[in-house]
């Protein structure tokens, strides 16, 4: 990001009160006025902190293994993966965020094929949803479900390539 562009930033966002502190532009947050690209992002950081925490269970020393590992995890293709594992575990409401987040304009990197960075976003933003809701236990039970689903695939593959 230029610079320039930064200032700009700072100006729009950080707006001095009275007594010289940041206001607060929103009283609130709610889920169903965020639009799906900001759900996205919220629910993006919250799966790359969650699959972090889980690998600690496997690895606690090696930073670039683990920073290698959940790269690959939390990757669009491995995340549209979990998503078709998990979707007839969704609610229709659940199906609808995710639907919405899927079919909104974005462009996905060279990594990812559209359908699968769709997907990802699509989930990325039901994990948003339910995070800024607070609805705690359902976004573990689903992130949990999600991750074994990846990690099931990721092993089944291993075991293709090396013929187990």
């Amino acid at each position: 990001m230029k610079f320039e562009r930064f200032q700009q930033l700072v100006r729009m966002m950080f707006l001095p009160d009275e007594a010289g502190n940041i206001r607060t532009r929103y009283e609130n947050v709610d889920a169903a006025n965020i639009h799906p690209l900001v759900l996205a992002y919220i629910g993006d950081a919250y799966f790359h902190l969650y699959v972090r925490m889980r690998l600690l269970s496997y690895e606690q020393t090696q930073v670039q293994a683990l920073h290698a590992f959940s790269a690959q995890i939390v990757s669009a293709l491995w995340q549209a993966r979990a998503y078709r594992g998990i979707s007839d575990m969704l609610t229709e409401e659940e199906q609808a965020i995710y639907r919405r987040a899927r079919n909104t304009k974005s462009h996905a990197p060279r990594s990812a094929s559209v359908a699968d960075y769709h997907a990802s976003t699509g989930l990325e933003a039901l994990l948003g949803s339910l995070y800024i809701r607070e609805e705690h236990e359902r976004l573990e039970e689903i992130t949990e479900a999600a991750f074994q689903i990846i990690s099931k695939e990721m092993m089944n593959q291993q075991e293709q390539k090396h013929g187990h």
